[in-house]
């Protein structure tokens, strides 16, 4: 793949429908975002024309902003992020916040695996496991920008052989655009020379009422799951392929996140509430398909989660606890942000009934995943 640095671009005119009183954002400046040690970290600015706008940095491919109307047109920032780039090289809070995760997205039990007789060992730092890709994953490396437009960036990056003790050069081409139909539209190629794992997703913490805005357990939660992963006290799936019916796992149709929350399961002990995989009903193979939708019925705001992958992670912001400010000063909550990562199973690499993550030399990893944001 063709690699070059392509020049920051600051975007002068931004398009948003919404009411006529509308506020313009508040955008991150992007100045905030350039460093004396390294001038190829930058932050860039998309938008569409029917009311999304993004900032997005390449120090990890993380969204800082992502600015979405609400039933009335009032604009708000739904994710949370940080004001600068110093806070994501050194911040002692939350580390994913808005990156993308490579190259094994959640957990591998003790960070080891076997693969074609040989036994590798991953870097570890969560419980002795290996979370999200290891120490250094893809979210703290400085991806190329081959191609911008208003709407479009396209990364692309090298992961060399034994990087964090994944085998095989791994080659990673990935596009962010927000398209005319109010999505924002996630794309993953990758290709190795080893066999190696690969699941890729992205982590963005969504709250539907503006970053540091309060709860998210008033939002309704659908997932269209039959069956979810149970974990053990150190968040690595069972084996189990267990039933949602009857149990607070059961989003088949819109539900308030905070529902059920002060019921007794061991799923909730071991995660301090959702931390879990679901398996979607899936039709086909491949296609992009629904996997789950979040409503804030105070605002309108609505997100449908659309993909190829077989597994949505729900995560409910168990672990903030208000020690945290975010870009716009206010303090990151419990229960106040929830991640929705499309992706393969946890663990995949060592669970033989799971879907396989092995890719191969001679074949292309390819993912969508799609953010649909409207009003009701």
């Amino acid at each position: 793949m063709k690699r070059s640095i392509f020049p920051a671009l600051l975007l002068s005119t931004l398009f948003w429908a919404c009411s006529e009183s509308a506020q313009q954002p508040a955008l991150v400046d992007a100045a905030n975002f350039r460093t004396p040690d390294n001038d190829a970290i930058n932050l860039y600015t998309l938008s569409n024309d029917k009311g999304l706008i993004m900032q997005v940095t390449n120090y990890g491919c993380r969204v800082v902003t992502l600015f979405a109307p609400d039933r009335e047109g009032r604009m708000e920032d739904i994710v949370l992020g940080y004001e600068n780039i110093d806070r994501y090289l050194n911040n002692q809070g939350e580390r994913f916040l808005g990156a993308t995760i490579g190259r094994y997205g959640n957990r591998i039990a003790a960070g080891r695996f076997t693969l074609d007789g040989r036994e590798y060992q991953l870097s570890t730092f969560n419980n002795g496991q290996c979370l999200h890709g290891g120490d250094t994953g893809f979210d703290r490396v400085v991806w190329n920008v081959d191609s911008l437009a208003k709407d479009y960036i396209r990364f692309t990056y090298l992961s060399k052989d034994m990087e964090e003790g994944f085998p095989g050069n791994l080659d990673v081409t990935m596009v962010y655009r927000l398209t005319p139909d109010n999505e924002f539209r996630i794309e993953y190629w990758a290709t190795t020379d080893k066999p190696t794992p690969v699941n890729l997703t992205h982590h963005s913490f969504f709250n539907l009422k503006g970053e540091g805005n309060g709860t998210i357990n008033t939002h309704e939660l659908c997932i269209a799951a039959d069956r979810y992963t149970p974990v053990d006290s150190v968040l690595i799936p069972t084996g189990e392929l267990a039933d949602v019916t009857g149990t607070p796992f059961d989003f088949r149709v819109p539900t308030p996140i905070g529902s059920r929350l002060d019921e007794k399961n061991p799923q909730f002990d071991n995660c301090k509430g959702y931390d879990h995989n679901f398996v979607l009903n899936r039709t086909s193979a491949s296609d992009l398909e629904f996997a789950a939708s979040v409503y804030e019925p105070s605002n309108g705001r609505y997100m449908e989660v659309w993909t190829t992958e077989p597994g949505l992670q729900f995560y409910g912001g168990n672990f903030f606890d208000g020690g945290t400010l975010g870009k716009s000063g206010k303090p990151y909550r419990y229960r106040e942000a929830l991640a929705l990562e499309t992706q393969h199973f946890p663990d995949s690499p060592n669970q033989k009934n799971f879907p396989s993550t092995i890719l191969n030399p001679g074949e292309e990893y390819h993912h969508v995943c799609v953010y649909r944001f409207k009003t009701k």
